[in-house]
């Protein structure tokens, strides 16, 4: 998913507690505006969800969040998606996705970022990355095959995830990531979850075609600038070409 960066090698500390519930909450949102406001026809939304169950978000907050979103009700989402490319120290392709209700605000915001990050550089990138779309999930069967899942799920490729990677799969499980086309992220993610897996991603995202070789001094200053970018508010993924 688009924080991989965030659990590689432990190099920064999770989201403060408050503005990661923003986020869940802004992603439930952004979730039911582009799939509608039930869950189980929506496979990103029910993640979302789930998430926020976990993070112990009130059921009304999550209700809020989903009828914002779908346009249920006297207040309605005022979205504006932008994405930024560049680079980070060390020239490590990044792209990040912005969700903001003032352009003008943000924009100069997330630039402003870029130059505080020393070598950090705005700049068009998207061609180094595949756009894709991105389901994790997890099987209670260690032993479980995930090559077959993939082909059954209808998913172009998949790769093996444990609990370093992503705290949401638990430890002593098969974990995976399944990549596929755009626009059948809620058929792989309904297929999973009707044959015992349990997904916990399923979006859009951006996967890098390849990976700068950094020794851990570059590694850990890259991660400190991701995570300067991951903080702003209106940042909803950093996707970053590290392994």
């Amino acid at each position: 998913m688009g924080r991989q960066w965030l659990h590689a090698k432990r190099l920064v500390a999770g989201l403060r507690k408050g503005r990661a519930t923003g986020k869940l909450v802004r992603e439930i949102s952004v979730a039911a505006k582009m799939g509608g406001a039930d869950p189980s026809m929506n496979a990103r939304l029910f993640t979302a969800v789930e998430k926020a169950k976990k993070e112990s978000v009130t059921k009304d907050a999550i209700q809020r969040a989903i009828n914002k979103g779908a346009g249920i009700g006297d207040e309605k989402l005022v979205m504006e998606h932008i994405v930024f490319e560049g680079r980070t120290p060390h020239n490590v392709p990044v792209i990040v996705e912005v969700y903001t209700d003032n352009v003008n605000r943000t924009a100069p915001e997330i630039r402003v970022l870029f130059k505080k990050g020393q070598l950090g550089t705005a700049g068009s990138n998207k061609f180094l990355f595949d756009h894709v779309g991105l389901v994790e999930a997890y099987h209670a069967d260690p032993q479980t095959d995930r090559e077959a899942a993939a082909i059954e799920a209808g998913a172009d490729e998949v790769e093996a995830l444990n609990h370093n990677q992503n705290d949401d799969i638990p430890e002593n499980t098969c974990g995976a990531k399944f990549i596929c086309d755009r626009t059948n992220v809620h058929s792989v993610s309904q297929w999973l979850s009707k044959n015992a897996w349990t997904v916990v991603t399923s979006e859009i995202g951006y996967v890098p075609k390849q990976f700068p070789e950094l020794n851990e001094t570059q590694l850990t200053e890259v991660g400190e600038f991701l995570h300067e970018l991951d903080e702003h508010d209106d940042v909803h993924r950093v996707w970053a070409a590290l392994k």
